[in-house]
């Protein structure tokens, strides 16, 4: 925050123009967000409501999946990698690209939840997500307290949540899954508040530069990083209180 005290007495001309590119970014970066949450669950409705497609991936009726529903099980966590270890090389216009075609992906690795929970229950939890996702993330931008010393802990704690749900896919455990879920919610209504605060201070950083590559791209990761903090804390709570069909 001392970056941002920095600029915002730089002159009230200057203050004018980073608050208002300032607005410009997040809208951008909630915009392409919202895009890409479309992309997804379209995906997923089309597939999960069609047998036939559905199909392809799982078997209909025990939801287990095929080959081809493993590799899109993990295809959205690959290009999450390549994606953060690639931006670089892209242009602006490319990783969006990217980023609609990862959010498709997402659509078909979710795309069972139509089949195995109430349609209801998933539009209860997606609203209770999207009230808690604009509170965490209205609190990221708005507070003073500078929360960058959650990251490393928080990250931590996906990486604990990825090994703990690939050691249930063999164990099964339901009492495993409930405390993921728990945990799961909890870690990602963290990062919803820590990553709004990065992506603001990164542009109020950066903004001074003029660089709009740059922060065009640095737009699209945003992005991208909000979406994974609603996709997965939809998904956790869906799993703690959707009504299974």
């Amino acid at each position: 925050m001392a970056q941002y005290d920095t600029i915002r007495t730089a002159g009230g001309v200057r203050t004018a123009a980073i608050d208002e590119g300032l607005r410009a970014h997040m809208n951008k970066v909630y915009g392409t967000m919202s895009v890409g949450m479309l992309i997804t669950f379209a995906v997923a409705w089309a597939v999960g409501t069609s047998p036939a497609l559905l199909g392809i991936f799982r078997d209909p009726f025990t939801l287990q999946p095929n080959i081809l529903g493993w590799i899109v099980m993990f295809a959205p966590l690959a290009m999450v990698f390549g994606f953060g270890a690639m931006i670089n090389r892209f242009s602006a216009a490319a990783a969006q690209t990217f980023f609609y075609a990862f959010a498709a992906v997402m659509g078909l690795s979710m795309a069972w939840i139509f089949v195995a929970f109430t349609g209801l229950s998933i539009a209860n939890v997606f609203l209770i997500t999207s009230i808690a996702f604009a509170g965490l993330s209205l609190y990221g931008y708005t507070t003073k307290k500078d929360i960058s010393g959650w990251g490393a802990f928080l990250i931590m704690g996906v990486i604990g949540l990825v090994v703990a749900m690939i050691v249930n896919i063999f164990l099964q455990s339901p009492a495993i899954m409930f405390a993921i879920s728990i945990l799961g919610v909890l870690i990602f209504a963290g990062l919803t508040a820590y990553d709004t605060q990065k992506i603001k201070n990164d542009y109020i950083a950066h903004a001074a530069h003029g660089d709009q590559e740059w922060l065009a791209k640095s737009a699209i990761m945003g992005a991208l990083n909000l979406y994974l903090d609603f996709i997965n804390m939809f998904m956790f709570l869906l799993q703690l209180f959707g009504n299974r069909e």
